[in-house]
């Protein structure tokens, strides 16, 4: 999995990294892990988290025009 933060968080992550001597994707695991095991699986908290994410309903939507378009990669090229 490949996770991009913005300027912002990637800074902050750097600082964090720095001062606890680890790697910055060592700790950006380990924070990602501790989120996912903290989160709430009731579907109406996902559906929250999923929603407050900017653009992310417009990007599942062109992906599913994409799909639909044939404009797509096969797993096995990946």
């Amino acid at each position: 999995m490949n996770v991009t933060l913005d300027e912002q968080r990637a800074a902050k992550l750097s600082r964090l990294a720095a001062r606890v001597h680890v790697a910055e994707g060592t700790l950006a695991r380990s924070l990602l892990s501790s989120a996912i095991d903290d989160a709430d699986p009731d579907p109406d908290n996902v559906v929250a988290l999923l929603d407050a994410i900017p653009g992310a309903f417009d990007r599942a939507q062109l992906g599913l025009r994409h799909a639909a378009d044939g404009n797509t990669i096969p797993l096995a090229d990946l």
